[in-house]
Parts: structure tokens; sequence; C-alpha cells
């Protein structure tokens, strides 16, 4: 089983990983395309949900310490390394590589290539495109 280890280990903090970017980036980008300069997007998006990824990082290295009360040296050896992974993950890479990068690109950040937007479908992440289209409903009295 310990073979498996690895395996088992990168599958999880990827999945982890990718949670915690997609909470953190989505604000960003929402606040950049409303028309945020680049810096100020990033700033505003951490600021925004920071705390989201926090809470969630130490919620899951908490339930990932507690393997390491069991008996079993496997799931000991597991929860320490996914505590370990997603301290490492959340708080180094998420809270300061991330931000640090994307303030240094700036807008290039967000560049995406023409051939590229018409494969990749735009999302509207809160539903505001929608709104835009729909004609504003004036309120009726009766």
């Amino acid at each position: 089983m310990l073979f498996l280890l690895p395996i088992l280990l990168t599958g999880i903090l990827f999945g982890l990983a990718m949670d915690y970017e997609v909470f953190l980036v989505t604000r960003m980008r929402e606040a950049y395309v409303h028309g945020a300069p680049a810096r100020q997007a990033v700033v505003d998006g951490f600021t925004h949900s920071a705390r989201v990824v926090a809470a969630a990082a130490l919620i899951m290295v908490g339930v990932f310490a507690g393997f390491t009360l069991t008996d079993d040296i496997i799931l000991k050896t597991i929860g320490f390394a996914l505590a370990v992974g997603v301290l490492v993950d959340a708080f180094l890479v998420r809270m300061l590589v991330v931000p640090a990068v994307m303030l240094i690109l700036g807008r290039r950040i967000w560049w995406m290539p023409r051939w590229m937007e018409k494969v990749v479908p735009s999302l509207d992440v809160e539903g505001e495109a929608l709104a835009q289209r729909l004609p504003a409903m004036a309120p009726t009295s009766s």
C-alpha cells in the first residue's frame, strides 16, 4: 500500500490546490472584467477571497492532522503528508507566489490568444451579462 502513497497524495493535493486557485482567481478575474486595473483586481480579489481559502485550508489541515492520531502507520503518513502539503500550498503558493506573479505580469496575465477565445467559452460567473441583456423591468403600479 505504501507504493500508492505518492499517487494518492498527488491526486488529493492537486484537487485541493485547484479548489483554492478557483476561489482566488475567480474573484480577481471578476474585478478585472468589471474594469479594475490588473494590479487593483489582484489586490481586490485577494482581499475578498484570502480568508475563505485560509479557513478552508485550516479546516483541511485539522482533518488531516487528525489522521495522525490513529495507530495505522499508513494513515498517519497520509495525514501528515496531506496536512503539510495543504499548509504549503494554501499559505505559500496560493497566498504568496500566485498573487506575486500575477502582480508582476500585470494585465498580461489575462491575455488569451484569439484562436483560444473561439474555443473556450466566455463564462459569466455572477450572471451579470444576462442582466445587462434583459430589458430593465420597470415596477408596475396597480
